[in-house]
């Protein structure tokens, strides 16, 4: 199993060999935890010294019954060396149950950082179609409720599962050396728990499935409605959205409901079965003490045992609902992390440096699912330094596209060549970082201006930070803000406007210095006058670079080297403005009706 530089697991690997198997969690868990079992047997060996006071306590109970019961007593000298040996047994609980803590709790981190760790290297790997066809709270919940469900389910292996089955085998050990008729009596009361989980265990599980899944529902529903906010807002919507919600929170609340009600019902049959057993027991051994049997004491010591064993049996169906829980979680968090839908492209060719000469070769492409084309034998070739205009209805395929220059989508039929080399060849990362890429919808993090320009760089020189915050026309809104470049902007640059929100993201394609220029109705959301600003600057930076512009306003591609007219997910006609607005064409047909 690999390791991160943090030491932490990385579990990848494992997911994707053939030594995991959905149908089968209980494996999984261990899995997760090769390589940590010293750790484990070590919490095991000083829980045993911690529980001890459980066994050792009805033992000496016993002993002192038995020595009061006899009538030639002389001497309490054994009364002190019982209490002596209980005192220690008690008081060494403290280091004991310090230590096991210690040691499990370092394993069972260990593994809930490697699967959260695990699954956002995932999701960064998967491809685009995947975190296309799955909501984004759906895959907060795999990482923030289903990891805390497994390290919970790891816990409770820990704390109740292996404490109850070694509480189960010692009290039985000690029984089976002072009475087989009382340790087959023992051994009778395992059958009902194993019959009780099974009644209730398919029950159990499904009601999980349902549950887990509404909640994943809920999550990606919840996420697609704070970020609707505005729009639901503008349109006096609120009641709809709500609606929305109050349906899906009426549907988790009745799954929530009948897996309550299961647990409830497990919880309550386990304990009046196994209460009934304990009185069994008292009766059962009374009766052997009655006909001179076993000591008058070792009743008391029986029923020690014997509570001590229903208690373990009992916690293990208390907590089996979170067991269950957690091996849903497993089966969740799988569906992840087996996923094949990896990054499109796997080339391993160094890109040192682009010249920036694009060829599409009968491109088609289609989404999963879908016989409907997007892109149908689309054949465009671009010159080293060449600024492309893609222009068309909605629809059209233009932004499909720059998803494809980018890497993000496939052809599903033909080829596109990169400097002469097959795009599928190219190491996608070192050919990704020679792109600036500038979308439409304006993506920013929650820190400064600063981190949101310098995203990923280091060791930016302010002098080239200032020339970028000049040329992208960001001087007036840093000279407003408290801190300046070092202000927050809030979640998505929720404090920003629109059209500030775009400067910042074209400064953050110029201090790339690129090589492929990306834009994607890049000045869409500036006003007249910082769009005239900012579109000088971005001519500075296309000199000499390959470029593609994405544009509903024509007017603002009056410049580009050649404009490409889309239709139908093919090129309907090429040419500079002038020669386009001379053919009369489709081109000329979209800037009549935009006047």
């Amino acid at each position: 199993m690999e390791q991160t530089r943090e030491g932490v697991p990385d579990y990848e690997q494992l997911f994707m060999s053939r030594e995991i198997k959905k149908d089968r969690p209980f494996h999984t868990l261990i899995l997760l935890y090769r390589g940590m079992r010293i750790n484990l047997l070590v919490s095991l060996l000083f829980y045993i010294l911690k529980h001890a006071p459980t066994w050792v306590i009805p033992v000496i109970t016993a002993d002192i019954i038995n020595h009061l019961s006899r009538p030639d007593l002389n001497s309490l000298r054994w009364l002190w060396i019982d209490l002596a040996i209980v005192s220690v047994v008690i008081v060494q609980n403290i280091p004991s149950a310090y230590m096991h803590v210690s040691f499990m709790s370092r394993s069972s981190r260990q593994v809930e950082a490697g699967l959260r760790g695990t699954l956002i290297r995932k999701l960064q790997h998967l491809s685009m179609t995947y975190h296309t066809d799955l909501r984004a709270g759906r895959l907060q919940s795999k990482v923030l409720r289903d990891v805390e469900a497994i390290e919970t389910l790891s816990k409770q292996m820990m704390y109740s599962f292996v404490p109850a089955v070694t509480n189960v085998l010692i009290a039985t050990t000690i029984t089976a050396f002072k009475s087989l008729q009382v340790t087959l009596f023992f051994v009778l009361v395992i059958p009902f728990g194993v019959l009780l989980i099974t009644f209730f265990r398919k029950k159990i599980r499904t009601r999980n499935r349902e549950f887990r899944r509404q909640i994943e529902n809920m999550s990606g529903q919840v996420a697609e409605t704070v970020e609707m906010i505005p729009v639901t807002r503008a349109h006096g919507l609120e009641e709809v959205e709500i609606g929305k919600v109050d349906t899906t929170l009426s549907e988790l609340k009745g799954k929530g409901y009948r897996l309550d009600i299961t647990e409830a019902l497990f919880g309550a049959s386990s304990w009046v079965v196994f209460t009934l057993f304990q009185l069994l027991c008292l009766g059962f051994t009374c009766v052997l003490a009655y006909q001179g049997k076993i000591q008058v004491g070792d009743v008391v010591m029986y029923q020690g045992f014997f509570s001590t064993i229903l208690a373990s049996i009992n916690s293990l169906l208390g907590v089996y609902p979170q067991f269950a829980r957690g091996f849903e979680s497993i089966y969740s968090i799988s569906e992840v992390l087996t996923s094949t839908q990896i990054e499109e492209y796997q080339g391993t060719a160094a890109v040192d440096s682009l010249r920036g000469a694009y060829e599409f070769r009968q491109v088609q492409f289609s989404y999963k699912d879908t016989d409907k084309h997007v892109l149908k034998d689309f054949n465009l070739t671009v010159r080293p330094g060449e600024c492309i205009a893609l222009v068309g209805e909605s629809g059209a395929g233009k932004s499909t596209v720059l998803n494809m220059v980018v890497g993000f989508y496939r052809p599903t039929c033909g080829r596109i060549l990169v400097d002469g080399r097959p795009l599928e060849e190219l190491d996608m990362r070192m050919y990704r970082q020679k792109l600036a890429v500038v979308p439409q919808s304006t993506v920013l993090f929650s820190g400064t201006i600063r981190s949101n320009i310098t995203f990923g760089l280091t060791d930016v020189p302010d002098s080239k930070l200032e020339e970028v915050i000049r040329l992208a026309n960001l001087q007036d809104v840093i000279a407003q803000m408290p801190q300046g470049i070092d202000t927050l902007i809030g979640e998505h640059g929720g404090k920003l406007s629109g059209g500030q929100r775009q400067r910042i993201a074209i400064a953050r394609a110029m201090i790339r210095d690129p090589e492929i220029i990306l834009l994607d109705e890049a000045t869409s959301a500036l006003d007249n006058i910082s769009e005239f600003i900012v579109q000088k600057a971005m001519r500075e930076l296309m000199r000499g670079r390959t470029t593609f512009i994405v544009a509903h306003r024509l007017s603002t591609i009056r410049d580009a080297d050649r404009i490409v007219v889309m239709k139908d997910g093919q090129v309907a006609e090429a040419g500079t403005f002038e020669e386009l607005m001379s053919r009369k064409g489709a081109f000329y047909e979209l800037k009549q009706l935009q006047g």
